[in-house]
């Protein structure tokens, strides 16, 4: 990766396949292990978007990132919850 956003990487595609069981696309990804949650079962879920794009080489690859928006809890869901009287 050229500059280092953390959890985000990319993918791209490989070029030739050595074996029927090699992986279609290869790359890297910098996680912040800061912003994942570590379940009872100690298991990490992870959520990612991607997005196609070209590198100024023209070359086709996966932008990837690591969704890490939590809603708010214990954040009422009526409305006039809000109002002071």
């Amino acid at each position: 990766m050229e500059q280092e956003y953390p959890n985000s990487g990319t993918l791209f595609s490989t070029k030739a396949k050595k074996t029927a069981k090699s992986p279609d696309y290869f790359g890297d990804l910098l996680l912040d292990l800061n912003t994942v949650t570590v379940r009872a079962d100690n298991k990490v879920e992870i959520k990612l978007s991607g997005w196609k794009r070209e590198s100024k080489a023209g070359k086709t690859y996966l932008s990837i990132a690591i969704n890490t928006y939590k809603p708010e809890e214990n954040r009422s869901q009526d409305p006039d919850d809000d109002v002071p009287f």
